[in-house]
């Protein structure tokens, strides 16, 4: 049955989500990505040409899809950044997720981000990213995940949100 699931990639870089959902049976019908050297590897590694800026792009010219994936912009919130949130334009790029999700009823979210967004502006960032979901009827979880558990020779953490109108996600 999941190959007939279908998901985008928004914020694809050079596919990580295309490669675990494609792994997984799933099939991607629309990429986004900003850098033009990204969008020429993914193409040349799923024979599929991301759109560009997100900002510019019509949900008319969105597939329906089930599953949004989104590795959005973590400079915003990182440690190593100077930590502007939603004040840095990139920030807000978390809007757009909504705002795709919104216009075209995605069932499900899966967002990654840096751990620190959890405490990006003492919670409060995370809380509004969490908010945002619920008041557009999702059920959220999360949690931080370190790829080392997952068979990949790096140590890196990251928070993995899960955003369903379909029930609670378990990890």
């Amino acid at each position: 049955m999941k190959k007939h699931v279908k998901f985008i990639d928004l914020f694809a870089g050079i596919g990580g989500f295309h490669q675990g959902f494609s792994n997984a049976g799933f099939k991607c019908v629309m990429a986004s990505e900003f850098n033009s050297s990204c969008q020429v590897t993914y193409e040349k590694n799923y024979g599929l040409k991301p759109f560009g800026d997100v900002t510019e792009i019509s949900s008319l010219d969105i597939p329906d899809h089930k599953i949004l994936t989104a590795g959005f912009p973590c400079q915003p919130f990182s440690i190593c950044g100077h930590k502007k949130g939603f004040e840095d334009t990139r920030g807000t790029l978390f809007f757009d997720i909504c705002r795709v999700a919104s216009e075209k009823n995605t069932e499900v979210l899966v967002l990654e981000n840096v751990k620190h967004l959890i405490h990006h502006d003492k919670g409060n960032t995370f809380e509004v990213i969490i908010n945002s979901l619920k008041e557009m009827g999702y059920e959220v979880s999360y949690s931080i995940l370190n790829a080392v558990h997952f068979g990949v020779p790096q140590n890196r953490e990251r928070l993995i949100i899960v955003a369903s109108k379909l029930g609670l996600f378990d990890f």
